[in-house]
């Protein structure tokens, strides 16, 4: 069974999440450590809990979700998986650091790209990659079916959606992703998005005010 850790890095609030199972293996989603304090802080909870590090996952290339691939993968030798649209994403995320003031080193390395119905395994655990494109042309989100829980990325918010204005954002492929990939999911499904609390697919069908 798979636990869940999260993180909050970088002043744009971005969740990290660490997920670990009963064998000490982990995978680490959407890095947004920037400053070196954060980058000790998950450096550390890995190394304090025994943990192994073995995937390295993007739900999609945005700066905030990309601030600490390069620290991961020199750290622990991790290759990236992501979606094939996110890789001009990726090569575009420094200039966008430039402009919020925010430089950093991107990564350089290989990739590993994933598209939808893939499995990531951990031991005896399976995540399913569903692809929701629309705040990022290549989203992904990685579904838990054993656990009931969607690591979502900046698709799915609580009462809220992803930010469709920058580039490779479309407002109606986004609600469309929502509609058509995640409201699917069994209503006891919990979101865990890429920024704020966690929710759940039952509650933001009800409330969710972009979605009625």
């Amino acid at each position: 069974m798979l636990q869940i850790k999260s993180f909050v890095f970088s002043p744009i609030q971005e969740n990290t999440y660490l997920l670990h199972n009963e064998l000490k293996e982990c995978i680490i989603i959407d890095p947004g450590c920037y400053f070196d304090e954060e980058k000790n802080a998950l450096k550390d909870f890995i190394y304090k809990t025994g943990l192994k590090p073995k995937l390295l996952l993007n739900t999609h290339c945005h700066l905030d979700h990309v601030f600490g691939n390069k620290f991961i993968n020199e750290t622990y030798g991790l290759t990236l998986h992501l979606h094939e649209k996110e890789k001009q994403v990726l090569s575009f995320a420094p200039t966008s650091g430039l402009m919020y003031n925010m430089p950093f080193d991107n990564y350089a390395g290989e990739f590993i790209l994933l598209k939808e119905g893939d499995k990531i395994l951990l031991g005896e655990d399976e995540l399913k990659v569903i692809e929701a494109p629309g705040h990022s042309p290549g989203s992904i989100c990685f579904y838990s079916n054993k656990q009931h829980f969607v690591i979502g990325g900046d698709v799915l918010f609580q009462q809220s959606i992803g930010r469709t204005d920058l580039p490779g954002g479309n407002h109606q492929t986004l609600l469309n992703s929502i509609r058509q990939k995640l409201f699917v999911l069994p209503d006891q499904t919990i979101v865990y998005s890429g920024h704020g609390e966690p929710t759940s697919i039952g509650e933001e069908k009800l409330y969710n005010p972009f979605l009625q």
